[in-house]
């Protein structure tokens, strides 16, 4: 209980009228601290946003802060988060919308293929799909399930885990409000051969001008390790978040000069986003537009790093209620 009640202390000290829950292990199972969160976001309008951001990264942290004058990088995107969720970046996190803005900036031919779009698991005509694809919620972030094998698929257990992701809005989960509003759908993506570790490349971009890209090696699983460039690529004593991967690759990747240009041109409203791409035998495909990397909360070392970034990082003059 004595989380709880830090917890409760937390939002009545935020001046927060918000009220506290009957707990059902519905979403979260045992994670109940994660399920009073979820609620309380879900509870609060959006004037309630920004003291609940401050509070969840104060409480996750342990580190004060003041949002409304944030000054590192991480500080700077909680601003964001509670500020500037803007429609266009609601559209641009949606994993099947933003599929129609990428061909418009950039070109079709740069996007994974779809196999498919449903509203529900139970629409999926599993028959009509390739022996190994990609599955994937749109509304959310890891919430995906690669299929090597259609004939090893555990439909039941599949579908209990996508039932439970369609059912949960991504945005109450720690904050991100440009998630909230974006309809919920189940597609299928062309599988990518993953043998000998397709390479991830995260542009860190402000205002059109990407300045550092991580290249991340098994992403999302054991063993995730990732290298720091700069635009000239050169290696960047810096480490954010996952183990440092060494000189990951000596020379530029193909399509680095190309990725370099598109990251450029799809960042250049944005006071901030972070823009992925992956090559895979030389062809170069978009990954996402990443609005709130690692919720803010990324680990830099040198710790000085989060204050360089921030200082990059120049926030909107106005405010923006979605």
């Amino acid at each position: 209980m004595g989380i709880f009640f830090k917890l409760s202390r937390l939002i009545k000290m935020g001046g927060l009228d918000l009220p506290l829950f009957k707990l059902e292990d519905k979403l979260f199972k045992t994670d109940h601290v994660a399920q009073l969160i979820y609620k309380i976001f879900e509870a609060a309008n959006s004037t309630e946003y920004a003291r609940l951001i401050q509070l969840k990264y104060e409480y996750v942290t342990g580190k004060p802060f003041n949002i409304e004058n944030p000054v590192t990088f991480n500080e700077k995107i909680q601003w964001l988060k509670a500020y500037d969720s803007t429609t266009i970046k609601t559209r641009l996190a949606d994993k099947y919308l933003v599929r129609n803005w990428i061909a418009e900036k950039i070109g079709e031919e740069y996007l994974v293929p779809l196999l498919g779009v449903w509203d529900k698991f139970e629409d999926i005509d599993f028959e009509c799909l390739p022996n190994s694809f990609a599955l994937k919620c749109n509304h959310g972030s890891g919430w995906n399930l690669i299929v090597l094998n259609k004939a090893d698929i555990d439909i039941q257990e599949a579908k209990e885990k996508f039932d439970n992701w369609m059912s949960t809005n991504f945005a109450f989960l720690g904050g991100e409000i440009h998630y909230r509003d974006i309809p919920p759908k189940i597609i299928a993506e062309q599988y990518l051969d993953m043998s000998g570790g397709i390479k991830d490349y995260k542009f860190y971009c402000f205002r059109g001008t990407p300045v550092i890209v991580t290249v991340d090696l098994f992403s999302g699983m054991p063993g995730h390790i990732r290298s720091v460039y700069d635009m000239d690529w050169n290696k960047v004593d810096l480490r954010i978040t996952w183990p440092d991967g060494g000189r990951l690759l000596e020379k530029k990747p193909y399509n680095f000069e190309l990725m370099k240009s598109f990251a450029s041109l799809l960042s250049e409203e944005f006071a901030f986003v972070r823009v992925d791409f992956f090559e895979v035998r030389g062809c170069l495909y978009m990954g996402e537009m990443t609005f709130t990397p690692m919720n803010g909360r990324g680990r830099f070392d040198p710790p000085i790093w989060d204050r360089k970034l921030g200082d990059m990082l120049m926030l909107p003059k106005k405010k923006f209620y979605q």
